[in-house]
């Protein structure tokens, strides 16, 4: 049974960092293109970051580049992303998804949830003073 768990959400100050975790069993992480997704209250979900199966081709929201960092551990099945100078904005649900190199091979990766078939439950970040 393919899983991802996150991990690493909490409260944090502006201009704070966090590191984000999601530890995935059941399938092998190098085969599959990940990402990062956030939700915030009453707002769609959008993605974060990315990391294409096929190429490594990394990609960012335009509100997170050069903040937040996206990278993969494929020994330890985990993904991460790493989060500095955050700002309130950032406040949200984060989640872990991946998908197949079979049901997405595409040299860039989507910052759409659309193709992503396998989340995580969330992990909350709240940035507050």
């Amino acid at each position: 049974q393919l899983q991802l768990v996150e991990s690493g959400g909490g409260l944090v100050q502006p201009g704070g960092s966090l590191r984000l975790s999601c530890a995935v069993s059941g399938f092998t992480l190098d085969d599959y293109t990940v990402g990062w997704f956030r939700q915030a209250p009453g707002r769609e979900r959008t993605g974060v970051a990315c990391i294409s199966q096929s190429s490594g081709y990394t990609n960012y929201a335009d509100a997170v580049q050069g903040r937040f960092t996206i990278s993969k551990d494929n020994a330890r099945s985990t993904m991460y992303l790493q989060m500095n100078s955050l700002k309130l904005e950032d406040t949200a649900v984060y989640y872990c998804a991946a998908v197949s190199r079979e049901q997405w091979d595409n040299y860039f990766c989507s910052g759409s949830p659309t193709p992503y078939n396998h989340w995580g439950q969330g992990t909350q970040v709240t940035v507050s003073s």
